[in-house]
């Protein structure tokens, strides 16, 4: 699969008037690239069935967020196979009121997100000779009770948690209204990076050299998949709770597959295969895992998982296409 960033690929779909054949069909699908590896993995699986499968053509448009979120609502972009709609509330809500895109399926819905610390601060590491820094650390709130331990190197006297990165406002939000119900403010600042990279540079350097680290973390990643590390419990999740405090669990995110309102008619085959495509944060850090622990690719991993799952992807398919997929990556 071809990848472009969003500048040279939108020049390419003006020139080549979006992949449409003379029937009206695409001949060329464009799948987003926000990123982040797991979006990136789901990318190569989809492609491996459109391309093997259905022998339409596919590419990636690389770019941030909100720039592949608009491309798909511009129609620059035809699937979007992570879209978080909680973490992106305000964008999705838009483009759905709008009527710019439609929801296909739902990728996997048992994601975590919240503040994490890697688990040895809380029980230790014999084999490391780490002792237990924060012994009775156990929910958010409890955090108040050690500064000390998560020392913000600008500000001693108080701690530093990690925020979500700078564009995922709804999350920083969230944070923020936390450390007002929390009473974190008092002793804790609030540390805002500039993307996921930078945070998990962060804790992976931390949890390198067995020190503290405190901060906003999401399930399913290779760093979840990599480190032992634990989500700090708040009380369950309860909406109007978390409208007026965000005081409570992380609400439950819906990761979809999401494709541009036009792309059922244009490619109904690939539409209705994108129906029944459906994983779990446990498949995808599986995947992640594999990634991680192999430097491996997106489309190295994508391949090695489907050889391990053909269970799961052959029962989204039809047998005719299921089979040209099964003949491409010689699985018997």
């Amino acid at each position: 699969m071809r990848k472009y960033s969003l500048i040279v690929l939108i020049c390419i779909i003006v020139l080549t008037g979006c992949g449409v054949n003379a029937d009206g069909k695409l001949d060329k699908i464009v799948l987003a690239d926000a990123q982040w590896n797991s979006l990136q993995i789901h990318n190569e699986i989809a492609s491996t069935i459109i391309e093997e499968g259905y022998g339409i053509e596919t590419e990636e448009m690389t770019g941030s967020t909100t720039a592949t979120i608009q491309g798909l609502r511009e129609g620059n972009i035809h699937v979007y196979m992570e879209f978080w709609t909680d973490n992106f509330a305000d964008l999705y809500e838009k483009a759905m009121e709008a009527g710019d895109i439609e929801v296909v399926s739902v990728n996997f819905d048992d994601n975590k997100q919240g503040l994490y610390v890697p688990t040895y601060v809380i029980e230790g590491d014999e084999e490391r000779g780490i002792s237990p820094m924060a012994p009775d650390l156990k929910t958010v709130e409890d955090l108040k009770k050690y500064p000390d331990v998560f020392e913000d190197p600008e500000d001693p006297g108080k701690g530093r948690v990690i925020s979500s990165p700078s564009a995922w406002e709804e999350v920083d939000t969230a944070i923020s209204a936390k450390f007002d119900h929390y009473g974190l403010d008092e002793t804790f600042n609030k540390f805002l990076p500039g993307s996921d990279a930078a945070i998990a540079t962060s804790l992976a350097g931390a949890y390198e050299k067995g020190k503290a680290w405190v901060g906003y973390y999401w399930e399913p990643t290779a760093v979840t998949a990599k480190y032992d590390l634990t989500l700090l419990e708040e009380p369950e999740y309860d909406e109007a709770e978390w409208k007026e405090t965000k005081g409570t669990e992380f609400p439950p995110n819906d990761v979809v597959v999401a494709v541009h309102k036009d792309f059922r008619e244009k490619a109904l085959e690939v539409a209705e295969f994108l129906d029944h495509y459906e994983t779990s944060s446990e498949l995808t850090e599986e995947a992640l895992k594999y990634m991680d622990e192999n430097d491996a690719t997106a489309e190295e991993t994508a391949a090695w998982w489907m050889k391990q799952h053909a269970d799961v992807w052959t029962s989204w398919l039809p047998e005719d296409i299921s089979s040209k997929v099964q003949e491409a990556l010689n699985i018997n």
